[in-house]
């Protein structure tokens, strides 16, 4: 568990320094050439999960207040009310719940939730509250208005959750001592202080968890308009000159998510230096990118293979998932978690009752002429994606 001071609970102090701007970055050396190419790992570009690298960046990049955050417009409006009303009432936030794919911005909403409270904000994740010890010594920790912020909320165990029914509930914990008869329970009272859960999956978490949080709200994925916008703060952020051109290149290869979009800036930012160009312009924005096997869809090789696989082996489907992991020599559970979501929110595959179906936009995208069957074959592509 981190216990993170935010730039809120900072305010009143004189003494709090400015963030210094990071350095500009010497060029790349020519050794590293090979480490670049070596960088196609999926994990590390296209996916949404936290990686080390974006850990190392979170405080440079990661916003402070609502003015700063970039997108999900909805949920703003309804955070900047509710925050706007506890505050004047001198009362903690009601508990929130984000769920939405990863990289969308959850964590850094906690946070930023954290500083418009002027309170700290205690960090954990639902795989390190195993015991119920650990919830206790946790909770005990807390104070009147600070946050407490626990990712992947749907791994709670049994006992954890119950635990903290009565803690977000009605802000008292029990505690139980001694054994057989000696038995006691004990009710400890708590300061009222903000649940914040975030999860890549709702479902997985009971009703009666849902139902305890004031607020359940859905980040959804972000427009090229938005990405822009991202890519634009981050370059500026991490001292990289881009061009619009090149920037318009970078949001439209990053699936609609901002993580993944500054992932790419940092890679655009070391093809760049390794080149000696002193600004990102998009002809190199791009030849960065496809070296990368991320395409103009924000696709990758196995992406592009599977939709191969759809279309030039299985005439655009319909075809059970088991056997395109079988052709494409990978697990269907991976395809299913980490390749197939993206390509469905795209619209370059349906998943049907009897399989999953190549859409024409895939054709198109491939370069292929639908067959018959396929031309009344609807699509699902999203904002994110449309040129």
């Amino acid at each position: 568990m981190t216990i993170v001071p935010t730039e809120g609970e900072k305010k009143g102090k004189k003494d709090a320094g400015a963030q210094s701007k990071p350095d500009r970055l010497e060029k790349t050396p020519v050794a590293a050439q090979s480490d670049l190419k070596s960088k196609t790992n999926r994990t590390q570009i296209l996916s949404g999960q936290e990686t080390a690298a974006d850990l190392k960046s979170d405080a440079t990049l990661r916003p402070q207040t609502i003015d700063e955050y970039i997108g999900q417009t909805r949920l703003k409006s309804m955070l900047t009310m509710s925050v706007g009303a506890a505050k004047s009432r001198q009362e903690a936030l009601d508990h929130v719940l984000f769920y939405g794919p990863p990289g969308l911005g959850k964590t850094t909403l906690a946070r930023v939730i954290a500083n418009e409270m002027g309170a700290r904000i205690h960090m954990t994740s639902g795989p390190a509250l195993e015991r119920p010890r650990d919830i206790i010594g946790l909770v005990h920790q807390l104070e009147a208005g600070d946050v407490l912020f626990i990712d992947e909320i749907h791994r709670l165990s049994r006992v954890a959750e119950e635990l903290l029914y009565p803690a977000i509930e009605d802000f008292v914990i029990d505690l139980t001592s001694g054994k057989g008869h000696a038995t006691r329970t004990m009710r400890l009272p708590l300061p009222r202080f903000t649940l914040i859960g975030a999860t890549t999956k709702a479902g997985m978490i009971s009703n009666a968890l849902r139902d305890r949080f004031g607020f359940v709200l859905r980040l959804e994925f972000y427009s090229k308009e938005e990405l822009a916008k991202i890519v634009s703060r981050t370059s500026r952020l991490l001292n990289v000159p881009m061009t619009d051109d090149a920037v318009t290149a970078v949001a439209g290869r990053a699936r609609g998510t901002p993580r993944i979009a500054n992932r790419l800036v940092r890679l655009v930012r070391d093809y760049g230096h390794f080149q000696g160009a002193e600004v990102i312009s998009e002809e190199i924005a791009v030849f960065a990118l496809d070296s990368y096997q991320v395409d103009a869809f924000g696709l990758d090789a196995t992406d592009r293979r599977m939709l191969e696989i759809l279309i030039d082996h299985y005439q655009g489907g319909p075809v059970g998932i088991e056997t395109i992991a079988a052709t494409l020599g990978e697990d269907s559970d991976t395809l299913e978690d980490v390749y197939e979501p993206f390509l469905i929110q795209a619209g370059f595959i349906q998943r049907t009752p009897r399989g999953r179906c190549a859409t024409p936009q895939a054709y198109t995208h491939l370069g292929r002429a639908p067959i018959n069957h396929q031309l009344g074959t609807g699509q699902l592509g999203i904002e994110f994606n449309k040129e």
